[in-house]
């Protein structure tokens, strides 16, 4: 039996046809050789760039097209607490007897992410080659934050509002992994909205514009910058995939931050 973060308990299945709406775990699920069983994705789910191609599209992660869901005949519906509405997985749950529940936290928690997609797939030896390749990723973090110095960040992941992350999620795990602390540290909900005019713009070393959800540009910068009063050197892109997609990207997302703060 392998237990997922809901607590549910699995069984080994060594012919599945996997559904994933969460793209990130679609990548994972190469990686971990299994494109073969991957009958369903979503959208979003772009890596690897050709492979994926090859794997019929269901729609996004909030919301699908329950006909083609129902024609894929999957055994295992793999989803993600924050990604993917209860409701939707509820639905789905009535046609697909697995649901694969995930919520990974921090990087290091991709290690058991690793491990319980690996141990229900029986892709032991490609799960624990991953494994050993984020404790690398993580063992060069943790020799080069040493060099780091402590940076307080805003972290924007929309506009209209703007809005950012509250310190338990991943993606403030990650940055801070190389020093740099997102900005508020306290917070009631996981993805707040901030207040511009509260004096935390003047309060952080550096705003983080990232690439996704919303896909900030140049031309924002510029314009928050007018807009804010806040000089150009502090403000950055800053790629979402490095700092928010778990699974195999976390190795390579990783060795990214280590190069980003070191440019601070």
């Amino acid at each position: 039996m392998f237990i997922d973060a809901l607590g549910q308990e699995h069984q080994p299945a060594p012919t599945p046809r996997i559904l994933s709406l969460v793209p990130s775990i679609t990548e994972l699920l190469f990686d971990l050789d299994l494109s073969k069983s991957l009958v369903g994705r979503t959208a979003f789910c772009v890596h690897p760039k050709e492979l994926v191609k090859q794997v019929k599209s269901v729609g996004g992660t909030k919301q699908v097209n329950m006909d083609k869901v129902k024609a894929l005949n999957a055994t295992h519906l793999i989803v993600n607490i924050d990604e993917n509405p209860k409701e939707l997985v509820e639905e789905l749950s009535e046609f697909i007897p697995n649901i694969v529940v995930t919520h990974p936290n921090a990087p290091e928690d991709n290690i058991e992410l690793y491990k319980l997609l690996g141990n229900i797939f029986e892709r032991r030896d490609q799960a624990a080659r991953l494994i050993s390749e984020l404790q690398a990723a993580r063992t060069h973090v943790q020799m080069s934050a040493c060099d780091l110095p402590q940076k307080k960040v805003l972290y924007f992941i929309w506009k209209d509002p703007w809005m950012t992350i509250a310190p338990e999620t991943y993606i403030s795990r990650t940055l801070a992994s190389v020093n740099l602390i997102t900005q508020p540290v306290e917070t009631d909900k996981r993805y707040p909205e901030v207040d511009l005019t509260s004096g935390i713009l003047d309060e952080v070393d550096a705003i983080l514009f990232s690439s996704e959800p919303f896909l900030f540009k140049d031309t924002h910068l510029a314009e928050f910058a007018e807009t804010y009063n806040q000089p150009m050197d502090k403000l950055h892109i800053i790629d979402g995939e490095m700092t928010s997609w778990y699974g195999s990207r976390a190795i390579t997302g990783l060795r990214y931050m280590v190069d980003f703060a070191g440019k601070l």
